[in-house]
């Protein structure tokens, strides 16, 4: 597969282009975090493209607009705990990495071979506030969360997960294939919906 920009700066400035990257400190992580560095070796030429690409484990590093999308959605702040659900190839956990340098970034991934290619990948970089668990659960003594992003698309709301959120967190997820982001406010849900979106299947 071949496509796509010859660059990460010039995918940033696509991204800012289409009005979807907007955020000063989440264009300067997608600029720090190198997509590319978060590829299989098979798919390099196509790193900068604005689509999926196969991480293996039927599992796809996700198409960068979407990516953008729900980071936006989030809006991950300093001295948050951060969830990355699904974590796949590490892109995103990276991204938030760098977004909130001085938050705790959690990363589960159920599937063995991602957690390793996951970790392998952020050893490219020097983030000190990154765990990642081979889990299909929550990890132990993990408590709530100020903000989790899901990268695999659910049936329905997650109940572990909802009950995850502080109050006044953020979650943003897909469901079906629509994208929501779901605040906790008085106890209560609110939730947003974004249709027209694809992703593989939370397991």
């Amino acid at each position: 597969m071949f496509g796509g920009f010859k660059s990460n700066r010039e995918l940033v400035n696509h991204l800012i282009n289409r009005g979807v990257l907007k955020t000063e400190r989440i264009i300067k992580a997608f600029l720090e975090v190198d997509r590319a560095d978060f590829i299989r070796k098979g798919f390099l030429d196509s790193a900068y493209g604005d689509f999926p690409l196969p991480i293996g484990e039927g599992q796809t590093i996700s198409q960068p607009y979407t990516v953008a999308f729900m980071l936006e959605l989030l809006q991950p702040r300093e001295n948050d705990l951060i969830l990355d659900v699904g974590c796949g190839s590490c892109w995103t956990t990276a991204l938030l990495a760098s977004i909130a340098d001085n938050s705790r970034v959690i990363g589960v991934e159920i599937i063995k071979e991602l957690a390793e290619f996951c970790n392998g990948n952020l050893e490219k970089y020097n983030f000190d506030n990154v765990e990642i668990y081979n889990a299909d659960k929550l990890p132990p003594n993990s408590g709530t969360f100020n903000r989790i992003l899901v990268s695999a698309a659910a049936k329905e709301l997650p109940k572990e997960l909802v009950n995850a959120m502080m109050e006044d967190a953020i979650m943003v997820m897909p469901i079906n294939s629509s994208i929501f982001k779901v605040e906790k406010k008085g106890g209560k849900l609110l939730m947003e919906e974004y249709y027209g979106f694809a992703f593989v299947e939370l397991k």
